[in-house]
């Protein structure tokens, strides 16, 4: 199977919300999809959306951002990775993962973060396997602020 890992297009943005839903419902939290294909395409500089394509098809996502901390500088933050469950076990989700951390390296930043549910042990495995270091220590905070 031939996959191919690129940029999404505005043009896709809506085929991407699409499994942003799907990914939110996976991870047991639809109710917090407050985004919409019209905001992902004004905020186009800020989205960043790897898409991963099998043939025209879109079977899988990364997002990510730039980010800076105070303890060790730039980073680059994986914020959602997702492959349609019938694509997954075929090594796409590591394709998109590697292609995130690849541009991070390229944009010099010190490391790679990102978040795992506490429950999802199938990911915490493959981000263990790949030299991540799960910390249980810290607490996530979230603040709406519109």
């Amino acid at each position: 199977m031939e996959i191919k890992i690129r940029t999404a297009k505005p043009s896709e943005f809506t085929d991407v919300y699409d499994l942003i839903k799907e990914f939110a419902a996976f991870i047991k939290t639809p109710e917090k999809v407050k985004i919409t294909p019209a905001q992902m395409i004004k905020d186009e500089k800020y989205f960043k959306c790897l898409v991963a394509l099998h043939e025209s098809t879109i079977i899988g996502f990364a997002t990510y951002f730039f980010s800076y901390y105070s303890w060790t500088g730039k980073a680059i933050y994986l914020d959602d990775l997702y492959v349609l469950e019938k694509y997954r076990n075929r090594g796409i989700g590591s394709k998109l993962f590697d292609k995130v951390m690849e541009i991070g390296k390229t944009e010099n930043c010190f490391k790679m973060k990102w978040q795992v549910s506490n429950w999802n042990t199938k990911a915490q495995e493959f981000y263990k396997s790949r030299g991540a270091i799960i910390d249980d220590i810290e607490i996530n905070c979230d603040l709406e602020l519109i």
